[in-house]
């Protein structure tokens, strides 16, 4: 489903100097899990655009931000692309699982259309040389490295599990976790993946149980993560939990209960302490919209695309690709500094843990 909104260019400061024939050609879109059992990732990713989107169009002339539901189902997602292709938008905020963004890419590639995701770390969408697509967020051969030394340092000696859910970003985090663990000498890991989209994870937990696990990495989504923190609690298996970005929701806490105190993630540094966000983060509260997870990496995504225009003087894509690319850019997240490829060489990544609701660092 997509529903249009176009920017108004003559209610934009940031390119009001700009020179368009109709304000009617310059639109945006959001391309995301919006339905689902990721559709919470995807409101964070809508809500931070939209966001974006009303505090960049003074005037208050744009009625609503482009939205595009994907489900984070590649087919569905390729669907989408080319929906959003033929009516011709600028920029598609987008997507949110790598399964869905990389085959996304090559039609938005075909269609010279910016293409700039919040939440896809898959390293496989920049490896291409595709000169539209960008990426907000770190990659997870860097997260992935995070996650290993973090496990390295505080669980020595610990029965270890690595699982995934067999999707593009699930498995690809669990493999460089594993590798890295493996370089620095972790070699006994028990390696297993299971079914997304289930509701009954026991013979999983049970088989963990059994082994003696201590400590579960889990690449995969918050969905199937909670229920399998949740179940393990109930079945009384004493482990740790560990995973990856997509647990930055308050959604997990909700479904995993008392039971997901304690659970470590990674995720990108939270951009809520920048100064510079203060004023999106009051925006997002006044219009009863959260600022956690990918909100501000989505308005990071407006913001920059819109800056690079302004420094192209134009929209044509190729350019405003090259106006990414040519120097940083002052964002809610910090500053941007896309490489070559389009990756986001500032974020890097923190360990959090969930307790009582709270997403707090970990040490």
């Amino acid at each position: 489903m997509s529903i249009h909104g176009a920017i108004s260019l003559a209610a934009i400061p940031l390119l009001a100097l700009m020179s368009v024939a109709s304000a009617a050609d310059v639109n945006i879109a959001v391309a995301g899990p919006m339905t689902g059992s990721n559709a919470a990732l995807g409101a964070q990713m809508r809500d931070g655009a939209a966001a974006a989107v009303d505090d960049l169009n003074a005037s208050g002339l744009l009625p609503g931000t482009s939205v595009a539901d994907d489900a984070c189902d590649p087919k569905q997602a390729v669907v989408v692309a080319n929906r959003l292709a033929s009516d011709q938008v600028k920029l598609v905020v987008g997507h949110f699982c790598s399964s869905s963004s990389i085959p996304a890419s090559n039609v938005y590639d075909e269609a010279q259309l910016i293409q700039i995701s919040p939440g896809s770390t898959n390293p496989a969408l920049t490896e291409r040389g595709i000169k539209s697509v960008f990426r907000i967020c770190g990659r997870d051969d860097q997260q992935g490295v995070v996650a290993a030394e973090y496990i390295r340092r505080h669980f020595p000696n610990t029965k270890i599990a690595i699982l995934d859910d067999r999707s593009t970003a699930g498995k690809g985090i669990a493999d460089v976790v594993a590798a890295h663990l493996r370089e620095v000498g972790i070699s006994d890991v028990k390696r297993q993946s299971y079914v997304a989209g289930e509701k009954d994870y026991m013979a999983l937990v049970s088989r963990m149980k059994a082994d003696g696990i201590k400590l579960a990495y889990i690449g995969g989504y918050y969905n199937e993560i909670g229920l399998i923190v949740r179940q393990a609690s109930e079945a009384g298996a004493g482990m740790t939990v560990m995973a990856n970005d997509p647990l930055m929701t308050h959604d997990f806490s909700m479904i995993a209960g008392k039971a997901g105190n304690g659970t470590l993630f990674t995720f990108m540094p939270d951009p809520t302490k920048n100064a510079e966000a203060a004023s999106a983060v009051a925006h997002l509260k006044a219009s009863n919209r959260s600022s956690e997870g990918y909100s501000l990496y989505a308005y990071a995504a407006v913001q920059a695309w819109a800056k690079a225009a302004k420094r192209a003087g134009t929209f044509d894509s190729s350019k405003v690709a090259a106006a990414l690319r040519s120097q940083p850019i002052d964002t809610v997240i910090g500053a941007v500094r896309f490489d070559a490829k389009g990756d986001n060489s500032a974020p890097g990544f923190s360990v959090y843990r969930w307790q009582d609701n709270i997403a707090e660092q970990a040490e």
